[in-house]
C-alpha cells in the first residue's frame, strides 16, 4: 500500500487524476522555415498518451507528418511528404494540405452561379481546374489562431482569407482548419468557411498513407480496404465524373465487404481504371451527408497490423493510389515515391458538382457557414 509522507492513503480516484494529468495530449510549436518574403511557417507537433503524434505546418495548413505504433509499439511516419519547406514550395504534391477552395476537378474550370458564369484557372493538363487551381490554400501560408493542450486533446486552429476574385472564385471567404488528437488515435479535423457573397467551397485534406510507414519498401498494394459505398461516379478520359452514379457490384470497385487493393488496382479490362491509372475515383457514401462524422474507409495493413479509419459528415470519398508518384521528387529522407507507395482517402462533395447538380449543391451563401468534420482514426490489430 502507497502511503503519503503525511501518514494518508493514495485512493484508487487519486492515482486516476495523476495518470489523467499525466497523460493529457499535448502541444509543442516550433519554426518550420522562412518563406521568400520573409513569412515565418510554424510547425505543431500534437503528441497524444498512446504515442501518436501529428505535426502540422502552416504553409498550406498541412498535415506534414502522422506517427503511430504498430501491434508491437513500433512508431513509424505513415504520411508521404517532406522533411523541409523549400521543397513543399518548389515541389507542390498536396501532401497532407488543406485543399480548396474546391478539392478536385472542376470540368472546363468553368460554372455558374446566379446566373454569372466563373473562368478557372486550368492547371490540370490545360483541361480542368484542379484542387482551388495553381495559387489554391495549399500553397498559401495559414495564420496560427491558437494552440492548445489537455485532457480532452492538443489542438492547433490556422487561419486563411481568400479574397474575391481569388484564382477567379467570387466572395471573400474566411477559412479555418483546427486539428485535435486525443489520447485514443483520433486526429479531428475541422473545416470552416464563412463567405460575404455567394461561391463554391469544398474543403478536403490530401493526405497520403502508407500503413507500413512513408518509404517503406512495401508498398499499399496489400492493404485492405473497405468502403461503405454501394456506388461510385465513373469518370471520362479526363477525370471527370460522367453524371452516372455506377453500381459497385461485381466490379473492381467493390470495397463493402473489404479488399487487398492489388487485386484491382491494374486490371485493365475495367476502363475505369485505365483512365485513372489505377483508383483515382470518388465513391458515394451509403450514408449519405450526415451530422455527425460516419465511417468512409478503413484501411488496414496485415503486416504491421496499423489500422486507419476515415470518418467524415461528407457524403463522397475520392480514392487515389498515388497513380502519378513517378519518382520525380523525393520525400523524406530522401525516400523516391513511386506509383502506389500512397494512398489517399479524401472524405469531400463529388468532383464537379457545381457542373452537375444531381450530385447536390457546393454553394457557400453569406449567413449559413460551411462546416466539414473528418477523423483520422488510428488503431492496431492482432
Amino acid at each position: 500500500m502507497i502511503r503519503f509522507i503525511f501518514g494518508g492513503v493514495i485512493t484508487a480516484a487519486m492515482i486516476f487524476s495523476t495518470v489523467s494529468m499525466a497523460s493529457a495530449a499535448t502541444a509543442k510549436r516550433s519554426t518550420f522555415g522562412t518563406l521568400s518574403d520573409g513569412t515565418e511557417i510554424d510547425a505543431v507537433t500534437l503528441t497524444g498518451a498512446n504515442g501518436v503524434s501529428a505535426t502540422i505546418i502552416s504553409f498550406g495548413a498541412t498535415l506534414q507528418a502522422f506517427r503511430v505504433p504498430d501491434r508491437n509499439g513500433k512508431l513509424a511516419d505513415i504520411e508521404l511528404g517532406y522533411d523541409n519547406l523549400a521543397d513543399y514550395v518548389a515541389h507542390p504534391n498536396y501532401w497532407g494540405a488543406t485543399v480548396g477552395r474546391y478539392a478536385n476537378r472542376i470540368a472546363g474550370g468553368k460554372f455558374t452561379l446566379d446566373g454569372k458564369a466563373y473562368q478557372l484557372p486550368l492547371n490540370d493538363n490545360g483541361v480542368n481546374s484542379l484542387h482551388g487551381g495553381p495559387g489554391g490554400w495549399d500553397r498559401l501560408p495559414w495564420k496560427v489562431v491558437s494552440v492548445t493542450e489537455g485532457e480532452r486533446g492538443a489542438s492547433v486552429r490556422m487561419e486563411l482569407v481568400s479574397a474575391a476574385g481569388d484564382q477567379g472564385y467570387p466572395g471573400t471567404v474566411r477559412a479555418t482548419a483546427t486539428y485535435t488528437l486525443d489520447d485514443h488515435g483520433d486526429l479531428t479535423i475541422d473545416y470552416d468557411a464563412v463567405t460575404d457573397a455567394p461561391t463554391i467551397i469544398n474543403m478536403t485534406n490530401h493526405a497520403i498513407f502508407n500503413l507500413a510507414g512513408e518509404g517503406d519498401e512495401r508498398n499499399i498494394l496489400q492493404h485492405r480496404l473497405t468502403i461503405p459505398a454501394s456506388r461510385f461516379t465513373p469518370v471520362n478520359a479526363n477525370l471527370i465524373p460522367t453524371g452516372e452514379l455506377r453500381d459497385v457490384a461485381g466490379s473492381v470497385f467493390d470495397f463493402t465487404k473489404g479488399r487487398v487493393i492489388a487485386e484491382g488496382i491494374r486490371d485493365g479490362q475495367d476502363q475505369q481504371i485505365v483512365y485513372g491509372r489505377g483508383y483515382d475515383h470518388n465513391f458515394v457514401l451509403d450514408a449519405g451527408t450526415t451530422a455527425e462524422p460516419k465511417l468512409a474507409a478503413r484501411l488496414e495493413d496485415p503486416q504491421s497490423g496499423r489500422v486507419l479509419e476515415v470518418l467524415t459528415t461528407e457524403p463522397g470519398v475520392q480514392v487515389y493510389t498515388g497513380n502519378f508518384l513517378d519518382g520525380t521528387f523525393l520525400g523524406k529522407s530522401k525516400h523516391v515515391y513511386r506509383m502506389g507507395d500512397g494512398i489517399a482517402l479524401e472524405p469531400q462533395r463529388f468532383p464537379d458538382t457545381p457542373n452537375q447538380p444531381k450530385f447536390g449543391s457546393a454553394e457557400l451563401m453569406p449567413g449559413k457557414p460551411y462546416h466539414h468534420r473528418m477523423i483520422f482514426r488510428v488503431s492496431t490489430t492482432d
